[in-house]
């Protein structure tokens, strides 16, 4: 089943290409379009359809696509594109660039398939794009080194956005904040004013106001909405306080992409830091604050929006946390409880799916009473961090653990 995004296209406004898929699902907000899944599971979890190893080492998301999966991995200081065939079996295993250097190097960027190419970047910035059917490198760039980027901690974890005919990449520094090179050539075609912070961890996206779409970016201080066709900064807002954050001075370590409704953008980043809600202005060129929340910070597992409530973790520690439901509106938590650890959420067929980094996978009723678990099992397979957010498509689960990837059947 190929899934693709649609959004209204005015003489005024770019949209998000329709791409079979992408980053925590067609609008990057972690709802997937999957219906006829199975409400509950087994005791000992859905049936194990595959197991596949040597995928390189990573928390990113796989990719399917057709009847192919795609995925990227860390195989000694390289990432490489791994496209599957459907025995499991590699079709190819393609180098895209050197990984992150320093902590945490383990590749994070999830492949963007548009159309018959694939769009990946690696942990130093080097964005490439692919040959989906041969594994041939069309074009490649060097975004974070030719744009002089201000890295945080843990370099480079973005995961590009195609808009229209433009390769969305977020560098961050003194020079831009934004770049926008064309998807055929590698080209530029614009780049934003710098706004301050590093490069942030966070994934950028597109949201629609008063008929005009906006690329919706961060850095690891600023948030930043910018006209699709020319760069231009329209708003942007520095959450970033120097006060609150003592012990980095560039920056905040932001990783979740926004969720954003209408007018109002939420943003959370974990360590105890305050999450915010965002409005934009009627003319939808100004933003100021809603409200905080202390409660709902979020640490690099995303949120979920659903029927006017923000499913999620928080952060106690690096290795603690509990589950959250706030109220979009007020910001009002409805509920904070314990499932083992923190962890990662997406959303299909009405119910959310969470997974823990303790390696527990649920399903969860999405309801403002309790954080009410249907069923679970657990990942024993692999290494390292279960950090990599779940995928759904074709009736399917996809799980990542390190190098290693499992596919479930989920469907009713």
């Amino acid at each position: 089943m190929k899934i693709a995004l649609t959004l209204l296209i005015t003489a005024l406004a770019f949209s998000i290409s329709a791409q079979v898929t992408q980053w925590r699902g067609p609008n990057r907000d972690g709802h997937f379009t999957e219906t006829g899944l199975l409400k509950e599971w087994p005791e000992d979890g859905p049936e194990l359809l595959m197991q596949i190893e040597k995928i390189g080492k990573g928390y990113s998301s796989v990719i399917p696509e057709g009847d192919m999966i795609y995925t990227t991995g860390m195989i000694d200081t390289l990432d490489y594109l791994t496209a599957i065939n459907p025995d499991g079996s590699f079709k190819y295993q393609v180098s895209y660039g050197l990984s992150w250097k320093n902590s945490y190097p383990d590749t994070r960027c999830t492949p963007v398939i548009d159309g018959d190419r694939i769009y990946v970047q690696s942990g130093m910035g080097r964005v490439a794009c692919i040959n989906k059917e041969t594994g041939e490198e069309i074009w490649a760039v060097e975004v974070d080194k030719n744009y002089e980027a201000d890295y945080h901690v843990w370099g480079n974890s973005e995961t590009p956005l195609i808009v229209d005919n433009m390769v969305i990449c977020t560098p961050g520094g003194d020079k831009t904040s934004v770049v926008a090179l064309d998807k055929m050539t590698g080209e530029q075609i614009w780049q934003s004013e710098s706004v301050g912070g590093a490069r942030g961890y966070a994934s950028a996206t597109v949201y629609e106001l008063n008929g005009k779409s906006y690329i919706l970016a961060v850095t690891a201080k600023e948030i930043l909405a910018l006209i699709p066709e020319t760069g231009e900064v329209v708003w942007h807002y520095r959450h970033f306080d120097s006060s609150k954050w003592t012990w980095q001075e560039n920056g905040m370590i932001w990783t979740n992409t926004p969720l954003v409704k209408g007018d109002e953008v939420f943003i959370s980043m974990g360590y105890n830091y305050d999450a915010a809600m965002l409005k934009i202005g009627a003319d939808g060129k100004s933003v100021s604050k809603k409200y905080t929340n202390t409660v709902l910070d979020n640490h690099h597992g995303g949120l979920v929006l659903a029927d006017g409530y923000v499913y999620g973790s928080n952060w106690e520690n690096n290795s603690k946390g509990n589950w959250a439901c706030m109220d979009w509106e007020t910001g009002d938590i409805k509920y904070e409880t314990e499932w083992d650890s923190k962890g990662s959420v997406v959303m299909a067929d009405g119910l959310l799916y969470c997974y823990n980094e303790r390696g527990n996978v649920g399903i969860v009723k999405p309801t403002t009473e309790g954080f009410e678990v249907i069923s679970q099992f657990k990942i024993t397979e692999g290494a390292g961090p279960h950090w990599a957010h779940p995928f759904i498509a074709n009736g399917k689960l996809y799980m990542r653990h390190g190098d290693v990837l499992m596919v479930y059947n989920i469907k009713a």
